[in-house]
């Protein structure tokens, strides 16, 4: 892509953010999937999430994109086999990390917005960590993205203990609930080059894009499947819908998050067939 292109593209995008929220998801859409929403009658999957996004203003789900709040709600759930991440450290001053004992290995992440993350060894590097962090504290996904639960996080830091090895992700399982009953699972394996697949609760794959990743191998089920079904079906038992995100790490049950609004109902599924099939799992709120 040229300097150009990218310029002509990113002005695309300051234009559609400042658009009304309705307008603004619907081009948004279109651009992702290729197809015209159905956001009023919505009947996709993808069309439920914008639909969420633009009119689901329930206090049960204002706090589900505040991830001190969400390990919170994990770690108060009384679940016997599901451990929750340390929170070393959390707070709207980056400066105060200097003065904190961490651990050989760390996780910076801001608690109110989503894919940010630094990686860290040893002591805080103050200059360092104030130019990764410069713009963290804004608010992207509500501001830019109208994903209205994000404005009800806090905007501040957390330093989290890393999960497992330095360089080695564990496999991360993206679990759809429906009404406390878990659907499918996205297994993601950031380590083997950003793959992901979808499969059913007993774990039968699906031939089934979900993004622009593409399609990993069939994996073995992890060992502790059940548990984190049961798992995933507890925590997701008060919502019409919620992802319940979950890690392995050497066989012990980590929690991730909760996510009320999937890659923001713009990745695409393919065969489109299925997005349909997903969305018929979903029954909507009378608000």
């Amino acid at each position: 892509m040229t300097v150009i292109s990218r310029s002509l593209r990113s002005a695309g995008r300051s234009v559609v953010y400042r658009l009304p929220a309705g307008l603004e998801r619907r081009l948004l859409y279109v651009y992702y999937n290729r197809k015209i929403p159905r956001f009023g009658r919505p009947v996709t999957f993808s069309d439920k999430v914008n639909w969420r996004i633009l009119n689901d203003r329930r206090p049960l789900l204002e706090w589900t994109c505040d991830k001190l709040a969400m390990k919170d709600y994990a770690g108060k759930a009384g679940l016997e086999f599901l451990r929750v991440p340390h929170t070393i450290w959390s707070g709207s001053d980056i400066g105060e990390l200097s003065d904190v004992d961490l651990p050989g290995h760390w996780v910076l992440k801001p608690n109110h917005r989503s894919g940010l993350i630094y990686f860290g060894t040893g002591q805080a590097d103050y200059r360092e960590l104030s130019k990764v962090t410069a713009n963290w504290l804004d608010a992207f996904e509500s501001s830019k993205m109208r994903e209205w639960a994000y404005a009800m996080a806090r905007p501040m830091f957390l330093v989290e203990e890393l999960l497992g090895p330095p360089g080695s992700p564990p496999p991360d399982y993206k679990i759809f609930v429906f009404n406390g009953q878990p659907d499918v699972i996205e297994m993601i394996n950031r380590y083997d080059g950003h793959h992901n697949r979808l499969y059913r609760p007993d774990w039968s794959p699906l031939d089934v894009l979900y993004g622009t990743w593409g399609i990993a191998p069939i994996a073995p089920p992890p060992p502790e499947l059940d548990r984190m079904l049961d798992i995933a079906q507890r925590l997701g038992q008060p919502f019409d819908f919620i992802r319940v995100d979950l890690y392995d790490v050497d066989g012990a049950i980590v929690f991730g998050e909760l996510t009320p609004y999937p890659c923001g109902g713009l990745e695409r599924f393919r065969p489109a067939s299925f997005d349909i099939e997903l969305g018929e799992k979903w029954q909507l709120p009378a608000l």
